[in-house]
């Protein structure tokens, strides 16, 4: 026992000595990753990263697949004063010419065809439309089409070699899925932020005839529309619309259009050039106590009809103001933005049953949808 605890000691002599030379001689080689400065100051820098590998969490992996088919927008138009024309004007002020006015935005590559989707309200009005590729290249753009009540518009570049987004399915996301939004913010080159999904189905926020928006908290600002909303593996789950904000920029609240909805207005404009939709020429209103009571129905769910058109197709059908519309088809209806968008999805020609509340009875009516009227006015929000 003697001679073990004498070696033992023997040891721990010789390795405290081996330590207080080092200490003094060579006090670099007890840090890991210790350097020197150009001035002589230690310093201690973390091990570089095994190539291929990143960081625990990192988004790098999604931000590299989707950031190349991200494309930056800009738009310019020639503008006239309102009162240019006014004599009275021209007399105090002159002659005043024409001004450029130049937009930004962001879009997002659909198809290796060069078909690049974006927002209407990004492009509205534009005589010029730039796009600006990640990799530098720049060409110009012509507009196949847009569809102002969704907000949405594409354009058509002719590159080669065009780097394409992979859509996902935003039918399957859920709240508090992690996204990253990627675009163009203030025009300081492309930028990717990161948040979560807040909410779905967002509608009746006026920004849109058809809404159905996925809320995100990833910071979205002005240059981001018509960019890209992604998940953590960099599939597409929306376009990037519209922020609420009482300053101008990001305060959390960003809205998208769900990669669904994109790639039907897509396909109708680049077949048929407009989105086509059903229509039946009712109007809606939300289902509430005093209506209910005004027109005697014995309901409190659905969408209330407080007007037909006369020899629209609800009316040829037999709908009445004061009937309750619960179902159209297989889809059941609580609100105006799920009737719009139930309509909207039915081919026009092809008869559908609506579920209607009447009174205290239940009935169903075979309405056939016509073609949706092109609207004349558009309410957009502008960022």
């Amino acid at each position: 026992m003697k001679r073990t605890w004498l070696l033992f000691s023997q040891v721990v002599t010789v390795l405290v000595a081996a330590y207080f030379v080092v200490a003094t001689l060579q006090p670099d080689w007890l840090h890991r990753g210790a350097v020197r400065s150009n001035a002589g100051i230690a310093l201690l820098e973390a091990p570089p990263m095994p190539a291929g590998e990143v960081s625990p969490g990192s988004f790098a992996p999604a931000a590299r697949k989707a950031s190349p088919a991200v494309v930056s927008i800009n738009t310019s138009k020639e503008v006239r004063h309102p009162r240019s024309n006014d004599p009275w004007f021209q007399f105090f002020f002159g002659e005043q010419g024409t001004q450029q006015q130049a937009g930004l935005g962001s879009g997002v590559i659909f198809s290796p065809d060069g078909y690049i989707l974006t927002n209407n309200h990004v492009v509205q009005g534009a005589d010029d439309i730039e796009v600006t590729l990640s990799d530098g290249r720049k060409s110009q753009a012509k507009i196949i089409g847009t569809d102002p009540e969704s907000d949405l518009a594409v354009l058509k570049v002719e590159l080669d070699r065009l780097p394409v987004i992979v859509l996902g399915n935003s039918d399957q996301v859920a709240v508090g899925d992690r996204v990253l939004a990627i675009g163009n913010p203030f025009g300081v080159g492309q930028t990717v932020t990161s948040g979560i999904i807040s909410a779905l189905g967002r509608s009746q926020l006026g920004i849109n005839t058809f809404e159905n928006f996925i809320q995100t908290d990833a910071a979205i600002n002005p240059g981001n529309s018509g960019g890209a909303l992604v998940d953590a593996n960099g599939n597409l789950l929306g376009i990037n619309t519209a922020i609420y904000s009482r300053s101008g920029g990001s305060m959390g609240i960003g809205f998208a259009i769900p990669v669904a909805t994109a790639k039907m207005v897509l396909d109708g404009i680049v077949r048929d050039g407009s989105v086509t939709r059903g229509w039946v020429g009712v109007e809606p209103n939300e289902l509430s106590p005093e209506l209910a009571e005004t027109f005697g129905v014995k309901t409190d769910s659905g969408v209330i009809i407080t007007g037909v058109l006369q020899g629209g197709p609800a009316a040829l059908a037999g709908m009445l103001p004061g009937d309750v519309i619960v179902r159209v088809g297989d889809k059941p209806i609580s609100n105006v933005s799920e009737l719009l968008s139930a309509v909207a999805a039915l081919k026009p020609g092809e008869a559908v049953a609506f579920d209607v509340r009447r009174a205290s009875s239940s009935l169903e009516l075979e309405i056939t949808p016509g073609q949706r009227p092109t609207p004349t006015n558009q309410r957009i929000q502008r960022r």
